[in-house]
């Protein structure tokens, strides 16, 4: 026989799932503009029907339905789109350290432009043409000193002015070195939540939702690869379960564990960027980085992200005998000290020539033990130690000092062909090249790798929004979508209470209304 208030609870199970219903939609509601939080549905489903087979089940003409429940509130993520946008805001990361660095580098190199090298060296030329013309002429002495001091003054600049961005780069790497670790922690601290509470078969979704931003952070910092350990337990086939987090190379290959899922009593491995040792003055760069008991070399850390940029752009260490730097900003500023360095040699050598008009020769224009962009300085004091004659020649008797031959041939030096040393205080790997070429190849490679990081970091930057958007469409809350869900959840409820006060009626007429015919 069936119960008389099998239909009460049917429809007490009803409102309950209505409730849970809209429970969960105001929890949407309420979340709707925080960031990283995933929409939740409830999955309903039917409670098991009347009667259950065996022996002593009554014979009815078939099985009664018994209502619903709720069976779980689960978010709504797809977490391939999850992967998508990680390798995209990771390539983002990297291009968009790289982009910041050559832009900077751009800004002081100032090329072309009334105030950048290049101008200076061609009135340096100028200025020894007009020597040329008039050797004998005082003022013309005094703009040929001071055109040179012009351009060691540019040199210092341009190598202090990389220098400070150096060093600000190196103070990035620091303070993203300890982003990469909090992140880290903040993600173990997360696992250990989730797997206190998923063996009780309850999803926490607001902790996936916290986890999953993390994630989204510390993606855009180093490449990194996320799976999954159950937590055991009584804990539901939706739960996501506890995260490890590896770091991986440019190839995908794991390179360290910084969070084991597996052993939630292990600390984390975090992350330390490891420098060389150099003398006191000299910059000292990345030779790898150790996560955990593991330590990578630069040349193996393939990865990408914005530490990786940062690195990339300060300077590294890419072998150490002979020791290798590479990197755009110690590039360029070995490049500025060959092109000063190579640059005082071949004047000073085509200075000893010449005569000045004091008669002494043998002088060098320039500091000849100052080989450096940072260090490069005059030797001569005075406008009249400048060599611009050749050979002295007497006519009528007297001699003559103050002839310009000598002049033309330190111009030629501004504009043909000289010696460009790899190492100009060791005179190493010498190239022949004129100094304009030598310095446009310098500019023109320097704005092409700008190009070319500022384009690819706009594509990356593209690509991550369009994932982002369809991430959004899956997972973000739509408030007129919640608010049909909600008129929805609202009649659904006010009819399982409507059906609850007809069932009373109907038992308020069999318990009060049947059998009183005889009275």
């Amino acid at each position: 026989m069936r119960s008389t208030f099998q239909s009460l609870e049917t429809a007490k199970r009803g409102m309950a799932m209505q409730q849970t219903a809209l429970q969960t939609l105001g929890h949407n509601i309420t979340n709707a503009n925080t960031p990283g939080f995933s929409r939740q549905r409830v999955n309903f489903q039917t409670t098991t029907a009347f009667p259950k087979p065996g022996m002593q089940a009554p014979f009815l003409p078939g099985q009664v339905g018994t209502g619903g429940e709720a069976g779980s509130v689960q978010r709504i993520r797809d977490n391939f789109l999850d992967l998508q946008f990680r390798k995209e805001v990771n390539k983002l990361g990297f291009y968009g350290a790289k982009t910041d660095a050559l832009k900077k580098m751009e800004d002081i190199m100032n090329e072309p432009s009334e105030d950048g090298l290049s101008k200076q060296l061609n009135n340096f030329w100028k200025s020894l043409q007009d020597l040329a013309v008039n050797p004998q002429n005082s003022g013309a002495r005094s703009v040929v000193l001071e055109r040179g001091k012009a351009v060691t003054e540019t040199f210092h600049y341009l190598s202090n002015s990389l220098k400070d961005v150096q060093k600000d780069l190196n103070n990035q790497i620091s303070v993203t070195t300890k982003e990469v670790n909090s992140l880290i922690e903040q993600i173990s601290n997360v696992n250990k939540q989730i797997a206190d509470v998923e063996p009780h078969g309850y999803l926490p979704n607001d902790l996936y939702d916290e986890r999953d931003r993390l994630v989204d952070q510390l993606s855009g910092l180093v490449n990194v690869k996320v799976s999954y350990v159950e937590s055991g337990g009584m804990a539901k086939p939706e739960a996501e379960g506890r995260a490890s987090i590896e770091l991986l190379d440019a190839n995908g290959s794991p390179m360290g564990l910084l969070v084991d899922g597996l052993d939630l009593n292990t600390k984390p491995n975090y992350l330390t960027v490891n420098y060389e040792s150099r003398p006191l003055g000299e910059a000292s760069y990345v030779t790898g980085i150790t996560v955990g008991p593991n330590t990578i070399p630069m040349k193996d850390f393939a990865s990408t992200g914005k530490l990786k940029g940062l690195i990339d752009s300060y300077g590294y260490v890419e072998n150490g005998t002979p020791r290798t730097i590479k990197g755009e900003y110690p590039e360029m500023l070995q490049q500025l000290d060959q092109l000063a360095g190579s640059f005082v040699i071949a004047f000073n050598e085509a200075h000893k020539q010449g005569w000045t008009l004091d008669g002494d020769t043998g002088k060098d224009f320039f500091d000849p033990t100052k080989l450096t962009a940072d260090s490069i300085s005059l030797a001569i004091k005075s406008p009249t130690e400048i060599a611009s004659a050749g050979q002295p020649t007497t006519s009528g008797g007297t001699e003559n000092k103050g002839n310009g031959d000598n002049a033309l041939k330190l111009a030629e030096i501004l504009r043909g062909k000289i010696t460009i040393y790899g190492d100009p205080a060791t005179k190493s790997n010498p190239k022949e090249d004129t100094m304009d070429s030598f310095y446009q190849g310098m500019i023109g490679t320097m704005g092409v790798r700008a190009q070319e990081s500022e384009r690819l970091m706009n594509n990356s930057n593209l690509l991550a929004a369009n994932v982002e958007d369809r991430r959004m469409q899956v997972s973000s809350v739509s408030l007129d979508e919640e608010m049909i869900n909600m008129v929805k959840y609202q009649h659904a409820y006010n009819a399982a209470a409507r059906n609850i006060t007809l069932v009373d009626e109907m038992l308020d007429k069999i318990i009060n209304g049947m059998g009183l015919v005889g009275r």
